[in-house]
């Protein structure tokens, strides 16, 4: 039997909420299946998320949406990442990457990681570790 489109998006959305051991409500599958049901990473806001829904008929709310995104991230499906220190972007590619921000339309891109060359990092203070290191290089377009 060929599934639907539509029937491999709801099954790649379930089973990559299965592996964050999160339960597949309507909410969560409906958004799932926007954010990986062609099975293509993503870029979104939680804003972007919202209209995608709200165009595909699935009535999840703006604060749904913002809860769901978070929960994703602490099961470790998505992670956030801050432009500007107030504008947030969650991306499904889970390996660590460098990405491209444009600032002409607010669009987040993935960046090539084989070209980033990072050869040292700053003394840490005290007590503390590196959890992680975000580059976005902000990217304007020349004249």
């Amino acid at each position: 039997m060929v599934s639907t489109t539509a029937e491999l998006a709801v099954q790649r959305g379930s089973d990559w909420l299965a592996s964050g051991g999160l339960r597949p409500t309507r909410q969560r599958v409906a958004l799932a299946c926007l954010l990986v049901g062609d099975g293509r990473n993503r870029h979104v806001t939680a804003e972007s998320l919202f209209a995608a829904s709200s165009e595909s008929g699935d009535g999840v709310s703006l604060a749904t949406v913002y809860n769901t995104l978070r929960a994703f991230c602490e099961a470790g499906l998505m992670q956030e990442v801050v432009v500007d220190g107030s504008k947030s972007y969650f991306d499904t590619r889970m390996d660590d990457h460098p990405h491209f921000y444009w600032e002409d339309s607010a669009e987040l891109t993935d960046a090539p990681a084989d070209q980033l060359e990072i050869s040292r990092l700053p003394d840490v203070p005290a007590g503390t570790e590196i959890s992680k290191v975000d580059v976005v290089i902000r990217l304007r377009r020349s004249a």
